[in-house]
């Protein structure tokens, strides 16, 4: 199982996504490749923003080592799931797609909500980590069933 995690700039909410569902995954031994890209390319090459490193942290993670990037068409062709944290990327990697399968690997991260960005309100970074933690533990197991 390969996963993306696709948000505004890939500095707050996916690369949480990417680490806590990449840190699970280890834990359970699965062998899924996970990584996070954003529909802006205004942070490319950058480490994620230092709220989303340091609640992270709080929690045992350690995402400093991730590198900011932006989604790409050919992430259609590597990834098995696209998971996007709100509408607006929804509607930006949609319009990416070329076809109905690439269109059918993207879907909203929490199924039918979104998950609001942290970025302009320091105190959201803890409640977007337990949203997005509880989340990667249910994606588990939708996607271990499938495999």
């Amino acid at each position: 199982m390969k996963i993306l995690m696709v948000c505004l700039g890939n500095i707050c909410r996916s690369p949480l996504a990417h680490g806590i569902l990449e840190h699970l995954v280890r834990q359970k031994g699965l062998n899924w490749e996970i990584d996070s890209a954003g529909t802006g390319g205004w942070h490319v090459g950058q480490q994620p923003d230092s709220r989303s490193i340091a609640i992270a942290k709080k929690y045992g993670l350690d995402i400093s080592g991730q590198s900011c990037r932006k989604f790409d068409t050919s992430d259609f062709e590597r990834f098995d799931q696209i998971l996007v944290m709100d509408y607006n990327n929804l509607n930006d990697v949609k319009a990416l797609a070329r076809n109905e399968e690439e269109h059918n690997k993207i879907s909203l991260f929490l199924k039918d909500s979104i998950v609001p960005d942290p970025y302009h309100d320091d105190d959201q970074f803890d409640p977007i980590y337990q949203i997005i933690e509880k989340r990667c533990k249910e994606l588990i197991e939708e996607f271990a069933s499938t495999i």
